[in-house]
């Protein structure tokens, strides 16, 4: 059996030595995979695997084993490679079979006219860093890496010798290739990652030839790689916007660039599609390696979140991992809300409301109803620098997070919505194109008085679309197609909100700081790493665990809403039931209880009826609030 250095190291001397022992026997590519999948189910043995995530590509052996933790933001067109084909021994003359798999380009003497040759079948899946990662989830991943990597000596002599600034300026004369817009490469002194960088700003300027094309992150000012994944199996088991760790074999091989600038006729016998490409779709598509890397998917395992304090796999570790944070559930619980009370300004309510929309989630779909998401609106927010610096302090707590400010320029100029670009063949991502569970903090304090035009009212509906329905409209000119989601959505406004919520909790300050820079700054600073941590399970957690109510308290939340209802029908509509439910089931979840219980639903009751309370009261004090 291959030695760990073998099957990281030489992923690609381990897929060729079962080709070898098959004897054309096609169960042979079941076997690989197993063996990886085997491999990579030994304890701790995800931690040896480098990530394209943490360290520089000029770091990374070519054709070594490598994981990368990403969002799948658009899937290309199937294409053909030679899976098996035969090249002739210049030494012997004789014919000998190789296996082109997990491969972007084939050895020197391929016979194209051999009969045992063998054509197949694969999808490139075009992925990116998940959008928003907090600062403190990359480097947690990072540090729990115990990888051994050293500068590849094959690849790093390049990279030294030619800047990126030269590599644009190269580019500028190569037509067939894209251009990268911002290149950024760090020493190895406070940082040794190289990283390549978004815009930072998207408009809505289409994405035509003459324009360069940049990496494609959903999000301004999004740093990490870009990579094309070529996928062999299962293939129906993958979604646009899957959140995945991909574990396969990495391709860096500068030929991959020569050979998209100079398409040799004898290429198009390999897949005849290439040559019905347009010049914007091979940049699109064929990036140079060097910052676009290749990878060989041979293991893809979805991420049901991105904190990386939790025991990613369903395991008995990660049983019992949970069963013993649950004893804690709801001491952290008080330390939490304590924490989020003084964030508030001192009120107590509007940090309840704030810690259950932290950890509410779609947990299912009726019809087109996603049951479970909790939109709050908080309004009343002071003006200045609190809303950001509130959004700094959630992004502290939770692994992904994108804070949106509302001003009427980046309404009108920034694109939200992903749109198909049919001359280059690819989706051009949108600031919604979201991991699920992502913290969307929208910053309505920010809008001025003045015109929305009609890519601004666009950027709205598609708002009050996610907010109201928990999906996007992706445009694809010619009609419209719907992508599900499940994003969290927190919008701070001075007024009520112009968006629709689940839920709307005006701030109530019991403090006024005279420096709120100040005042907020030591609240964060006072916490310990290791009690927000804490916290950060906590929200976590509280997201994955089941939940039920019995026929016995189901029938005592009926019984009581027709009480309620006896002497003013209208006061309690069937939407503030559901309303009251969803309070309910976030409250029980945040204390780690996975049924309702009579107190649970009259706790549920009573912060409901305090908050209506209290939002009656202001509408009486801004008259013209509707």
């Amino acid at each position: 059996m291959p030695s760990s250095d073998d099957w990281i190291n030489k992923p690609l001397g381990v897929v060729e030595a079962m080709f070898a022992q098959s004897n054309s026997n096609p169960e042979w590519e079941a076997k690989v995979l197993e063996y990886f999948k085997g491999q990579l189910k030994e304890k701790e043995s995800h931690s040896w695997v480098p990530s394209l995530n943490d360290v520089p590509l000029h770091y990374l052996k070519p054709n070594s084993l490598v994981k990368f933790r990403c969002l799948v933001q658009d899937m290309f067109d199937p294409e053909f490679y030679m899976g098996v084909y035969e090249t002739v021994d210049p030494s012997t003359k004789a014919n000998v079979l190789r296996c082109g798999k997990y491969k972007d380009v084939t050895e020197c003497g391929v016979d194209l006219n051999s009969r045992n040759t063998v054509t197949a079948e694969r999808q490139t899946f075009y992925c990116v860093p998940i959008p928003g990662e907090s600062p403190w989830a990359k480097e947690s991943y990072g540090c729990s890496s115990q990888a051994r990597v050293v500068p590849s000596t094959s690849y790093v002599p390049s990279r030294q010798k030619r800047s990126y600034e030269e590599d644009d300026d190269d580019m500028d004369t190569q037509p067939q290739k894209q251009r990268e817009p911002h290149t950024e490469t760090h020493g190895n002194g406070d940082s040794k990652r190289q990283e390549t960088e978004a815009p930072s700003s998207q408009t809505t300027a289409p994405s035509d030839t003459s324009s360069h094309l940049d990496l494609n992150f959903p999000l301004p000012g999004e740093r990490g790689p870009a990579c094309l994944v070529k996928v062999y199996e299962g293939l129906d088991s993958f979604k646009l916007n899957d959140t995945l760790e991909i574990y396969g074999i990495l391709s860096v091989n500068p030929v991959l660039t020569v050979l998209g600038e100079e398409k040799d006729p004898s290429l198009l016998l390999l897949d005849p599609t290439e040559s019905m490409e347009t010049p914007e779709e091979q940049r699109a598509h064929d990036p140079p390696a060097s910052l676009v890397p290749r990878l060989h998917m041979l293991y893809a395992r979805p991420l049901q979140h991105n904190n990386p304090l939790l025991p990613s796999d369903p395991t008995e570790d990660q049983s019992a991992f949970v069963s013993s944070f649950l004893v804690e559930m709801a001491s952290v619980r008080a330390e939490l809300l304590a924490y989020l009370t003084h964030v508030l300004l001192g009120d107590g309510l509007a940090a309840e409301y704030l810690l259950l929309h932290l950890i509410s989630n779609v947990y299912t779909r009726r019809d087109v109803l996603p049951l479970g998401k909790f939109t709050l609106n908080l309004s009343g927010c002071p003006l200045n620098s609190y809303t950001e610096r509130l959004y700094q302090i959630i992004q502290q707590l939770v692994p992904c997070s994108y804070r949106l400010s509302m001003s009427l320029h980046t309404m009108n100029s920034m694109r939200l919505v992903p749109k198909k670009d049919y001359v280059a063949n690819r989706l051009v991502s949108g600031a919604l194109q979201l991991a699920r569970n992502t913290s969307l903090f929208l910053d309505e304090t920010q809008l001025e008085q003045g015109q929305l035009d009609s890519s601004g009212v666009r950027n709205i509906t598609a708002l009050g679309n996610l907010i109201s329905w928990q999906k996007v409209d992706y445009d694809f000119s010619y009609h419209q197609m719907e992508f599900p989601c499940n994003i969290n959505v927190l919008v701070t406004s001075e007024g009520r909100s112009l968006l629709p919520s689940d839920c709307q909790v005006p701030l109530q300050p019991q403090v006024t700081p005279p420096n709120m820079e100040e005042y907020l700054t030591t609240i964060h600073m006072a916490q310990f790493t290791s009690q927000i941590n804490k916290f950060r399970v906590y929200l976590s957690l509280a997201r994955t665990l089941d939940y039920s109510i019995s026929d016995e308290v189901t029938k005592a939340v009926e019984d009581d809403f027709v009480d309620m209802r006896k002497d003013d029908p209208q006061s309690v509509t069937a939407e503030d039931l559901h309303r009251m439910l969803v309070v309910a089931r976030l409250l029980s979840l945040s204390l780690g209880q996975t049924t309702l219980s009579r107190d649970g639903w009259m706790r549920a009751k009573h912060i409901d009826m305090l908050r209506r309370s209290r939002t009656e009261q202001q509408k009486s004090l801004n008259g013209n609030e509707p």
